[in-house]
């Protein structure tokens, strides 16, 4: 399956975004599809992931804030972002991956599939 991420861009803090990440390749449904985020000088994190039952699995520092969602018709997966924070500043990337359990989620090592990235800018 490709990726393609897109939405990223300039907000200020409060403000909205969001992310898009259109597949296509082998059949979609069948994938798990994450958010992870990397800011300059930081590891990359895990932001949240919907598995193919249509449970929705947060890291902390986005509970309350974000929502992932999946539109099956159109292939894409989404990340709103609201209340945005300085600190959201990072590169966000999709991934999928068709065998994921919930004690892998959270380790980009355990995604098969990768998007490019599309940078979030947060001001102050």
């Amino acid at each position: 399956v490709q990726l393609q991420a897109s939405g990223g861009g300039l907000v200020q803090a409060g403000g909205s975004l969001r992310l898009s990440c259109a597949a296509s390749g082998r059949t979609f449904s069948r994938y798990t599809m994450g958010w992870f985020r990397q800011a300059p000088g930081k590891e990359r994190e895990f932001v949240a992931a919907l598995f193919r039952s249509g449970n929705a699995y947060y890291g902390d520092s986005v509970k309350g804030r974000f929502t992932i969602s999946r539109d099956k018709a159109k292939n894409t997966v989404y990340l709103q972002m609201n209340t945005l924070r300085p600190e959201d500043t990072a590169v966000y990337y999709c991934a999928a991956d068709s065998s994921l359990i919930l004690s892998s989620l959270m380790r980009s090592s355990e995604y098969d599939y990768w998007g490019q990235g599309t940078l979030v800018t947060v001001s102050s």
